[in-house]
């Protein structure tokens, strides 16, 4: 199964773009033993309309794009479930031995995800009321994933 975050937005070159790096290659490296075969990184292009409305349609088509023929798909949504690190990896594990072929982990833009998405979503995943900058999200989000393959794998990062 592929992993895949596919974010409206890019990182910029520095601290956050390497700890994102640095959480993505560690959970490609523990996952490839769990049968995840990538995490992969999509970076959509913010849309430049003036209107919320239109910008959140265009980033919602463009995110919907990248999601592969017989995927999961998750939302990240302040308004979602805020499930603990072991329910998390619980899910990946479901998923991945349903047969997946990915899960695609989705991060909107500035004015948020379309309905079509959120109804999409086997998941709507939060990290607490807070509002976090979307490249918090993204690091948080890949910590998690690899806190994920740690948790399956055994590995004794995790310590709850």
């Amino acid at each position: 199964m592929r992993i895949v975050v596919a974010a409206v937005g890019r990182l910029k070159q520095g601290p956050e773009a390497e700890l994102a790096e640095r959480y993505r290659k560690r959970a490609a490296q523990t996952g490839r033993n769990l049968g995840l075969r990538n995490i992969e990184i999509v970076e959509i292009k913010e849309s430049r309309a003036q209107d919320a409305g239109r910008r959140m349609i265009e980033e919602s088509i463009a995110l919907a794009n990248v999601i592969p023929e017989g995927a999961v798909t998750v939302v990240l949504d302040a308004r979602g479930e805020n499930i603990d690190s072991a329910s998390f990896a619980a899910c990946i594990q479901k998923w991945r031995a349903d047969g997946r072929t990915a899960a695609v982990f989705l991060i909107g833009g500035a004015d948020g995800l379309a309905p079509s998405l959120h109804d999409k979503a086997a998941l709507r995943l939060s990290f607490g009321a807070a509002t976090w900058p979307h490249q918090l999200a993204r690091i948080m989000l890949l910590e998690q994933i690899y806190r994920a393959t740690t948790l399956l794998a055994g590995h004794p990062y995790h310590r709850a």
